[in-house]
């Protein structure tokens, strides 16, 4: 494996994409068994705006894109996992539906939080322990929404394929022969997981805002949202880190939390889920083949 290639995923309904280097591929399990597979190359925005690879800001590039491709295999999935195929969402559909999550998340997360505290700042000395509380209350309510959303039936099962995902992407990382004798042995958590980011970029949060200062309730709102290019960036370089060196003690202790929040957001897969996982990462490994006579085409119904 090319160590300066960082694989990465995330589960789809009944499936998993898997994304690479230059590549992304998205496999899903049909009603009637039957695996199907679709890749594509991945097109960078300009190779000439080579500062937005550049530390502590690739950090929300990376979250806008990622932000819109899983909305793209989401739909994708969705059409891949029944027998028809219906009309996928054009740019403009998927646009709007990345920009309305972000909205409700920015409601949520940030003016929900905002708007308590403001209202309680009378009874709370210094700038920094109203951000210790406001802080405080993001997680809470991204702990319950977690928690909610976990007792969904359909969410558990896509909770499943998270956990192949991990345990496959780890299994490629210990340079293991990708079968799913060899992924079962390994945990469903994964340093760089994208609920830990979440979980960092809310604890880093807390020491970015209180340098903000204090202000009226437009300014505090408007203010962090100004700032969340800098605690994204900053949240990614951490799991890019911890995801390096998670096997030394330092490291493990930082990202235990995230860690912790994972088991929340995975369930251990069965064989047939952990197959599909396998079936996403192989397509996106470079000279590695799913099936030898159909390496060329952008769609391979595997079967089972």
């Amino acid at each position: 494996m090319n160590k300066d290639i960082q694989y990465g995923g995330m589960a789809v309904i009944e499936g998993v994409m898997m994304k690479g280097k230059n590549k992304v591929a998205v496999a899903v399990r049909r009603p009637d068994g039957d695996i199907v597979l679709e890749k594509e190359e991945l097109k960078p925005l300009s190779p000439k705006l080579v500062w937005l690879k550049w530390p502590f800001i690739r950090g929300t590039y990376m979250l806008i894109i990622s932000m819109v491709l899983g909305v793209r295999m989401l739909n994708k999935s969705a059409n891949m996992s029944v027998e028809e195929e219906e009309e996928e969402l054009s740019f403009a559909e998927i646009l709007f539906t990345t920009l309305t999550a972000f909205i409700l998340a920015v409601f949520l997360f940030i003016i929900l939080p905002v708007g308590i505290v403001h209202f309680v700042s009378p009874f709370l000395r210094g700038v920094f322990l109203q951000n210790v509380v406001e802080g405080t209350i993001r997680i809470i309510f991204f702990l319950l929404y977690i928690y909610l959303i976990s007792k969904l039936e359909d969410i558990e099962r896509v909770f499943m394929y998270h956990g192949a995902e991990h345990k496959s992407i780890s299994a490629l990382e210990a340079g293991e022969e990708l079968t799913v004798e060899n992924v079962r042995k390994y945990s469903t958590l994964h340093p760089r997981c994208g609920t830990s980011f979440l979980l960092t970029v809310m604890i880093v949060s807390i020491l970015v805002f209180a340098l903000l200062g204090e202000g009226s309730l437009f300014y505090r709102i408007w203010s962090r949202l100004l700032a969340l290019p800098v605690v994204a960036g900053i949240g990614y370089e951490f799991i890019r880190l911890s995801g390096k060196y998670y096997h030394l003690r330092w490291a493990k202790i930082l990202i235990a939390p995230g860690l912790w929040l994972q088991k929340l957001t995975t369930r251990e897969p069965d064989d047939e889920q952990i197959e599909v996982a396998l079936t996403a990462l192989k397509a996106v490994i470079p000279g590695h083949t799913i099936l030898e006579e159909r390496v060329s085409v952008d769609a391979v119904l595997v079967k089972s």
